[in-house]
């Protein structure tokens, strides 16, 4: 009996012992829950879960590819060619640290091809490096209205707009803003005007008549004196024949000083003109800015209402040196007038331009003495301004071409940018493309040939008709 009641006390302490392991198992347990509980609320606190690395990566590339560079389609025509807006045309040295230095400035937001690209990626990538060294192109339409100006007076036109008449007025519109103070080279933009126009103007029949307005030479560049030279333009040489002390004279007291008033300067050379009615004058304007407007005008609307006046101008713009923003606008108001428009960097090219009237003014002069000869100028004419155009044009590609492929063999070699295939798929789209565009300048040229061998009225028809049906079929 003893033996058993011994056996009993024993199992009861074995359960108890067991019961109180559990309890300090279970202690354990609940503190090592509550500290991890703890733990991970610290972390969530410090660190949200939504900020995951692969999140950050993502956002990451997001943000690149927001920045990466889009170009626009390759064109299919020299209309759509002319349209794209230009990029970096200046010669760089890629074997002196500083091309290098803006090779990769230029380049530092081109999509990535570092890995394996489809082609339609490289294409992508492709247009994106040709936005980047994109050529200013000009596209016939220039140069057919070039060839119409330099019509005027042949026999064959019927438009009265283009006919001589008996007398010959060239009015030059010149802009005195503030920022035609701007350096060219060794002498300032209005510097350079003023030498091209002084020449201009002495060159000009005895018999013609020539007139000076300027705009934007009154106040300053600041806000406050805007409203002051935004209404500043004054005729600083009446029409009237050219007399040398009193244009240089006139000249000389012209300082660039404020905003840039285009369409006031336009409105005022209409009531200018306005005693020279059209159907006794052959009336030249020459519009000379280097900018946009900069003041509360419509110098496009302002422009067509001279040109639709009865004074029947043919009005001619040339832009100095000029941005995109200020070509469209410029080019906007040729357009509006059915006039030319031509952008120059340099004093030269300003008088090349203001030649062209002077050669108009010669056809004038001989036409009026009735000397022999006069109509056979045209055909030499227009064959020179084709070849320039062309030559000019072949100029544009050959550099573009070079750019594009000495960037991508630099990005190959100097910073590992793309492997050898994806360079060599570029090389040859480059190439491709390039050839494109020399055959399709090409095929212009020998239009234009052609049609140079044609009455002038005939050819500037052919050339207005073609023109107007490549636009047409333009997206």
């Amino acid at each position: 009996m003893q033996r058993l009641y011994g056996l009993l006390m024993i199992l009861v302490l074995m359960l108890l012992v067991a019961a109180c392991s559990n309890e300090k198992a279970k202690e354990a347990t609940d503190e090592v829950d509550a500290k991890e509980q703890s733990d991970v609320s610290t972390i969530n606190e410090q660190s949200p879960v939504s900020e995951k690395p692969e999140d950050n990566e993502a956002n990451e590339n997001e943000e690149t590819n927001e920045d990466a560079i889009v170009g626009p389609p390759l064109p299919t025509t020299l209309e759509e060619l002319e349209k794209l807006p230009s990029g970096y045309t200046e010669y760089i040295n890629r074997l002196e640290d500083e091309g290098k230095l803006l090779t990769d400035e230029l380049t530092k937001n081109l999509p990535d091809i570092a890995n394996n690209p489809t082609n339609e990626e490289l294409d992508r990538y492709y247009e994106a490096l040709l936005s980047v060294f994109q050529q200013d192109y000009e596209g016939p339409g220039d140069l057919i209205e070039q060839l119409k100006f330099q019509a005027i007076g042949s026999p064959e036109i019927d438009d009265p707009r283009y006919q001589f008449k008996e007398n010959l007025n060239v009015m030059v519109i010149l802009d005195a803003s503030g920022s035609m103070a701007n350096s060219e080279g060794s002498v300032t933009r209005m510097d350079a005007a003023k030498n091209a126009i002084t020449e201009f103007v002495k060159g000009l029949p005895e018999e013609a008549n020539v007139g000076l307005r300027i705009y934007g030479h009154k106040g300053s560049g600041k806000n406050e004196d805007r409203a002051l030279s935004c209404s500043s333009s004054e005729l600083v040489y009446p029409l009237s024949t050219y007399n040398a002390t009193n244009f240089e004279q006139s000249l000389s007291k012209v300082t660039p000083a404020g905003w840039t008033p285009i369409g006031l300067a336009l409105k005022e050379a209409q009531k200018d003109l306005a005693s020279f009615k059209g159907d006794t004058n052959t009336n030249i304007v020459y519009l000379v800015s280097d900018g946009i407007s900069t003041c509360d005008d419509d110098p496009v609307g302002t422009a067509k209402s001279l040109y639709d006046s009865d004074i029947t101008p043919l009005v001619n713009v040339i832009g100095f040196n000029v941005d995109q923003e200020g070509q469209k606008q410029l080019q906007e108001i040729a357009g509006a007038t059915e006039g030319t428009y031509q952008n120059v960097t340099d004093a030269q090219g300003l008088q090349e331009q203001l030649n062209e009237a002077s050669k108009i003014a010669e056809k004038w002069k001989q036409w009026k003495t009735s000397e022999e000869g006069w109509i056979d100028f045209y055909k030499t004419d227009n064959a020179l301004d084709i070849f320039s155009y062309h030559t000019h044009e072949f100029g544009k590609w050959v550099d573009e071409r070079q750019a594009i492929g000495f960037t991508l063999t630099y990005l190959l070699q100097e910073r590992e940018k793309m492997s050898r295939e994806s360079h060599d798929y570029l090389q040859q789209k480059n190439k491709d493309y390039h050839a494109w565009i020399e055959d399709e300048y090409d095929k212009l040229r020998d239009e234009l040939k052609a049609m140079n061998e044609m009455n002038h009225a005939q050819a500037i028809k052919a050339l207005e008709e073609k023109y107007l049906q490549n636009t047409s079929n333009t997206p």
